[in-house]
């Protein structure tokens, strides 16, 4: 069978501050590539170049990326300030929808970062703009300062709910992340169950309730150093097993409200 392929969402970038492209880091196809063993794919977040009814046609499962743009507070009904950031409204346009339609037929995906809040907004739930300022909370932001391994090294726990898929997965209910974000969950979405949490209360897991396909999502990077971490492989393991049984032709069973 050939392999399953893994639409990665792109970011809008300029090179050089003049050439626009649609880009995605390589840690991102390197854990899709040697982990979820996938065929990794940009795909150019933008509603005129894609659909979603072609993106879930052409994919076996999506990878909801990190990204310095932030889902735009118009998404939640709030008004945007200097302090939510930038924004990336075409990929809004794209990733939102995808995700209520994959979460629809089971479609699997994973949400990381900025990818974490967007399922959270496609579900209703809002955002903090910026973690730092609530009493009480640590500085998720990445370091200024230092190299990529310094900037991506494990910096606090995340305590999983006891029983939960995250603890079932991971073999442990507490496990040591980075942290690399600016904002955070403020109010859950629909459905949306907070499964792992940092010690200052910031959400740092979640799932869909009753969601019928693979739908985690985490607030931390898993994908730097993937193959090597014991906490980002098993992530990345389980992804791609959700989407080699979709690509196998394997699809949940839906139930119908009576």
């Amino acid at each position: 069978m050939a392999k399953p392929i893994i639409g990665i969402i792109g970011n809008y970038h300029l090179i050089n501050e003049e050439y626009p492209v649609h880009a995605g880091g390589r840690m991102n196809s390197e854990a899709v590539a040697e982990i979820c063993g996938a065929v990794p794919v940009i795909v150019p977040t933008d509603p005129e170049l894609v659909s979603v009814t072609d993106l879930m046609e052409a994919c076996d499962g999506f990878l909801f990326t990190g990204g310095r743009p932030n889902v735009h507070p118009e998404e939640y009904g709030e008004d945007p300030t200097e302090a939510h950031g930038a924004f990336d409204r075409a990929r809004d346009r794209v990733a939102l929808p995808l995700i209520r339609a994959c979460i629809e037929i089971g479609q699997p995906f994973l949400g990381v970062c900025r990818g974490f809040q967007e399922v959270n907004v496609a579900m209703g739930g809002t955002l903090h703009p910026e973690i730092r300022d609530l009493p009480g909370r640590l500085n998720h932001r990445m370091p200024p300062d230092g190299t990529i391994e310094e900037k991506f090294a494990l910096r606090h726990e995340v305590r999983f709910t006891e029983g939960g898929p995250f603890e079932r997965l991971m073999g442990s209910s507490v496990v040591q992340t980075n942290t690399l974000h600016g904002q955070g969950i403020k109010t859950a979405g629909e459905r949306i169950v907070i499964d792992g949490v940092a010690p200052d209360g910031t959400p740092e897991a979640i799932y869909i309730k009753d969601a019928p396909g693979f739908s985690l999502s985490v607030q931390w990077h898993p994908e730097y150093r993937a193959a090597h971490d014991p906490v980002s492989r098993p992530l990345f393991e389980a992804f791609g097993e959700a989407a080699s049984a979709w690509r196998a032709g394997e699809r949940p069973v839906l139930l119908k409200s009576a």
